[in-house]
């Protein structure tokens, strides 16, 4: 990262923290068409409203990257609940931000078909960006959760979308402590996904189940934002 380009990061991560630069839509007919679309899922209890102080920054990184195109943002709308220890309330949740997200792709590609659609998510976030792209159902998925599935993304869809960007994604480790099988990404949206993990993020590193350490926090200002936006650049 050149000097120059950490300067308009870390000025784009300090406003991002400031105020909501990012107006996410909920309704399908909010705004017209843009270039390209971040689709982003906030993570459990997440300060920054519908988007996240994550997705904030992400955003925020991928009009840096954007070569002045437009870029819209959507913020899941689903409970990104705190209790891990019920685990139908987990599941509930994580079904929920599934389908709201599976819905938004959709409807962009099918009502912008021209825009380059962005899936991103944080920490449980990131489960549900994860599990968005799914083209079947999960192994480890317990039988009487199965009905319950939202059914997978059209395989067209996934030429609409250039880049999946998980930051923090829950470990296979941390989802089998929490009794949720492991986050798996669909063979169509493997190649555009970069999955971002702090090393000593206890979340994602693999460590038992427990409470998130302070590293946990810090993917909205540590720059991994702007890594995954410049490796979505490209796709554009």
């Amino acid at each position: 990262m050149t000097a120059r380009t950490l300067s308009r990061f870390v000025s784009a991560a300090f406003l991002a923290a400031a105020i909501p630069l990012v107006s996410p839509t909920h309704s399908a007919t909010a705004a017209a068409c843009a270039d390209i679309e971040v689709v982003f899922a906030r993570g459990t209890d997440e300060l920054g409203g519908e988007l996240g102080l994550t997705g904030i920054s992400f955003v925020e990184a991928v009009r840096l990257n954007a070569g002045g195109r437009s870029v819209g943002a959507y913020g899941v709308d689903y409970p990104a609940s705190s209790d891990f220890t019920d685990r139908l309330a987990f599941a509930d949740t994580v079904l929920r931000g599934i389908e709201d997200a599976q819905r938004r792709v959709e409807y962009i590609a099918a009502s912008c078909p021209g825009s380059r659609i962005v899936l991103g998510g944080y920490s449980q976030g990131a489960a549900v960006a994860g599990f968005a792209t799914r083209t079947g159902v999960p192994d480890g998925v317990p039988q009487e959760y199965r009905p319950y599935l939202p059914a997978p993304m059209s395989p067209a869809v996934a030429d609409h979308i250039a880049a999946v960007a998980l930051f923090g994604k829950p470990s296979d480790r941390f989802m089998a402590d929490a009794g949720a099988p492991a986050v798996s990404i669909g063979a169509p949206y493997a190649g555009k996904t970069i999955d971002l993990c702090i090393p000593a993020d206890t979340i994602c590193n693999g460590s038992p189940l427990g409470r998130p350490n302070t590293l946990h926090t810090l993917y909205s200002v540590n720059g991994m934002t702007l890594t995954a936006a410049e490796f979505a650049a490209p796709r554009f």
